[in-house]
This record gives structure tokens, C-alpha cells and sequence, in this order.
């Protein structure tokens, strides 16, 4: 029997996956699984507990906040062996989610991860030690997410961000920088700048709308220059909030790597979380370095149909003598009526 070790956070959102457990672990049994819960005690917790155990099992699933995704794919990539990961949302955002488009009813979710199919997902690699899951960012309203007391995300769910993001207009300030990718070199002042593999970012979903691809190896950049005046900061967040980022005042560039230099300590947030205060910051995108497992939906389908066609590829490649040789064997075995499907079986082993 295949193991799955379930990892949840009971305090995320507003703690309503307790009231799911019995039916998400039927779920997963009926699937053939021996479920193993372990509800986390504390920050980090999760990663302790996967780190340590889930080389162990054959599928992991974790079920929390974007937090707690980052916690589970920090661990897993710390691992030799590449296990699967299944991820039910249950806190108050929820980015990852919504990007590729999971259900967000945890029951409907497990039953996507139980009969679904393998996604390998670009993670970011943050000064070469530390994993982010789908954004890095820096400046304005950047803390909001990890500075919100959780009390309130429980209570009152994304308007919580809202309010606190509103009370920190006036503190909106710009940042000299020097940013070096694929051999070019921006220089200016940005009030903000996300560096993402989501569509959905702090909830609003296609704040980056145009090509973005869960799997290519490369990141979305939006570098926001800062407002000379409260007249022109207006204008920046009505583009922002309709996802407008075409104007002289945004700077979007897709890339692998990129070099960020401040003259002024800076902080940043890893998917919502603190990232710590830094001047000069490497982040590398890590192509497919996470194995998901979700539902069959549209992000999937092109790597899905890849794996179920590389058997054919393989066929195809072979060489006229490989062809010539195989037929050879064929012709040789035995070829009664009766014994048809039986031929074709064997001749697929000598293959």
C-alpha cells in the first residue's frame, strides 16, 4: 500500500480544515493510500517534520497558507529523492492556489490531488539559500502580509490585508537600485519590485496576466518606479489594480537570474513571509524543481501529454535496422490466431 503523509496547519484561515480531516483522510484512503495527519504545533514545524520523515512515504500533502507551501517545498527540496507534493489552500490568500487554479473546498481538493497528475514547478532560489515558492518582493506594502496579526487574517480573511495595506500609503518610499539580467543593467528609484511565478499576487489574481508559465524555467519581473507626487501615485495603483503594467511607470521583463544592488538596506518578503533586510540579492529560478501533484486542468495538460507521449517518441527514434531487427524477431514467434495478443506481448519484453 502506497503511504501519504498529510501535513496541515489547524490554524490557518480560519481554521476550518479541522472540520474537513475525517473526509480529506477517507478520501485518500479509498485511494489506496495509509494515511499518516500530523498537525503542526508551531512556525517551522512542518518542515522539521518532512525534512526528517517524508523520504519515508510515497506522496507528501500539505494544507495551510502560502506559508505553509513554502515550509513543505523547503523541505522536500533538502531531500535526495524528488516526492510528489499535494497541496490542499486553507489560509487566508492563498496565491499559489488560484494561479494554478486549484479547487479551493478542501474536500473537492484532495479528490483533485487523489486522481490527478504530476506538475513540475520552477521554485526561486533566494541568495542561494533559501527557497521561495512564487514571489520575492521588495518596498511598498511588502510587509503587510507577514506584519498583519494572524488574529485578524483569521477573523476578517484577505480584507484584512487591505486595511493594513491602506494604513501604510503614506509610508510609500523609493530605493536606488542597480539591476543586472541577461547582460543589461536598469538603474533608477522603484517604490516596489516582485519577482513572481504567479498570476495571483497578495490576492489579486492576474495582477501579471501575460505569459506567465509555472514551468519554464523563467520569472516575471515588475519593477514600479517611484511616484514623484500623490497625483502620480494615484494613477500607478489604478494601473495596478486593473493590471495595467504598461505604463512608463512600470519596468516587465522576463528572466532565469537576475542581480539586485541597493544603496539602502532593503527588505524583502519570501511568499508573504520575511525575507530579511539585504543591499545585494541573487535570485536564480530552479526550472521544474518541485514535483506537484494536482488536478488535470489546462496548466497541466502540456506536460501531461508529454509523458504520455514520449513512449511514442522512443518508438519513433528507432533506427531502420532497429525496425528491421525487432520485425525479425516478430516473424519468428508464434503467430496463431489464438496466440495474437500473446506475440505482441512478448515481443514488447524483447524491446
Amino acid at each position: 500500500m502506497k503511504k501519504l503523509l498529510f501535513v496541515f496547519n489547524p490554524f490557518a484561515g480560519k481554521g476550518l480544515i479541522k472540520n474537513e480531516l475525517f473526509n480529506i483522510v477517507d478520501i485518500f484512503t479509498k485511494e489506496g493510500y495509509d494515511v499518516t495527519a500530523y498537525p503542526t504545533q508551531f512556525a517551522g514545524d512542518g518542515e522539521r517534520k518532512l525534512r526528517e520523515e517524508a523520504e519515508n512515504y510515497d506522496i507528501v500533502v500539505a494544507s495551510g497558507g502560502d506559508g505553509t507551501l513554502s515550509e513543505a517545498v523547503s523541505a522536500l527540496l533538502s531531500l535526495d529523492k524528488k516526492i510528489p507534493l499535494g497541496y490542499i489552500p486553507a489560509g487566508s490568500t492563498n496565491d499559489v492556489a488560484m494561479s494554478l487554479g486549484l479547487p479551493l473546498k478542501a474536500v473537492d481538493c484532495a479528490n483533485a490531488i487523489a486522481k490527478g497528475v504530476y506538475f513540475d514547478y520552477d521554485i526561486g532560489l533566494f541568495n542561494g539559500d533559501t527557497n521561495f515558492v512564487y514571489v520575492a518582493a521588495f518596498g511598498a506594502f511588502t510587509a503587510v502580509s507577514y506584519e498583519t496579526p494572524q488574529e485578524y487574517k483569521n477573523r476578517f480573511g484577505h480584507a484584512a490585508y487591505l486595511v493594513e495595506a491602506l494604513r501604510r500609503v503614506n509610508e510609500i518610499r523609493g530605493y536606488d537600485l542597480t539591476i543586472e539580467h541577461d547582460g543589461e543593467v536598469i538603474e533608477g528609484s522603484f517604490a516596489l519590485g516582485l519577482i513572481s511565478n504567479s498570476q495571483s499576487i497578495a490576492g489579486m489574481k492576474n495582477f501579471i496576466q501575460d505569459g506567465v508559465c509555472y514551468d519554464d524555467g523563467l520569472f516575471e519581473v515588475c519593477l514600479i518606479k517611484t511616484p514623484n507626487n500623490a497625483i502620480e501615485l494615484s494613477s500607478i495603483l489604478a494601473e495596478a489594480a486593473i493590471n495595467k503594467l504598461t505604463g512608463p511607470s512600470f519596468v516587465t521583463f522576463k528572466t532565469a537570474k537576475l542581480h539586485i544592488k541597493s544603496e539602502q538596506p532593503l527588505a524583502w518578503a519570501l511568499d508573504g513571509e520575511s525575507g530579511g533586510i539585504h543591499s545585494d540579492v541573487v535570485i536564480e529560478n530552479m526550472k521544474q524543481a518541485i514535483r506537484l501533484k494536482i488536478g488535470f486542468n489546462e496548466i497541466t495538460a502540456e506536460q501531461e501529454f508529454v509523458r504520455l507521449q514520449a513512449p511514442a517518441e522512443r518508438l519513433l527514434k528507432q533506427s531502420a535496422e532497429e525496425y528491421f531487427k525487432h520485425k525479425e524477431i516478430a516473424d519468428m514467434l508464434p503467430n496463431t490466431d489464438d496466440d495474437d495478443d500473446i506475440a505482441e506481448d512478448d515481443l514488447d519484453l524483447l524491446i
